[in-house]
């Protein structure tokens, strides 16, 4: 039996995501894509457009000077437009480490991804690493 083509659209976006291949993974956005980053990191928050989302795979690249990678695990379909994705990320940023679980909830319309929502096995643990958590987000402290 064949893969739903969602989960293989989704599979696309992780190979061209894990090469840094920004062209093809253009192509695989709608122009009002909308990335949700939980936490209250620098970089969480609603990436909205296709650059914009770029821009935030660009920086995890950046961030952590070309060391953050994503191991797929498993990708599952409904059939209705929504696909759930399961990988671990690895990454080194100066002195922090992380290797975590997280999960990709995406909404396809039309053959494009359209909305990802972003789930993590420990928000805090990802605020360290990526950095200073903001001012009001979630009600966490701010951390030195």
């Amino acid at each position: 039996m064949s893969e739903h083509p969602d989960c293989a659209l989704v599979r696309r976006g992780y190979e061209a995501f894990g090469k840094g291949d920004m062209e093809t993974m253009s192509t695989l956005l709608t122009a009002d894509v909308i990335h949700h980053v939980p936490g209250g990191n620098p970089l969480s928050g609603h990436h909205k457009g296709r650059e914009n989302v770029l821009d935030l795979f660009r920086r995890l690249a950046e961030e952590t000077n070309g060391t953050f990678q994503v191991h797929l695990e498993s990708v599952l379909a409904d059939g209705r437009g929504h696909v759930m994705s399961f990988h671990t990320a690895r990454g080194d940023r100066g002195d922090r480490g992380i290797e975590i679980r997280q999960g990709l909830f995406f909404t396809i319309i039309g053959d494009k991804i359209t909305d990802i929502d972003q789930c993590t096995a420990d928000i805090d643990e990802e605020d360290v690493f990526w950095g200073t958590v903001l001012p009001g987000a979630g009600g966490r402290a701010l951390r030195p």
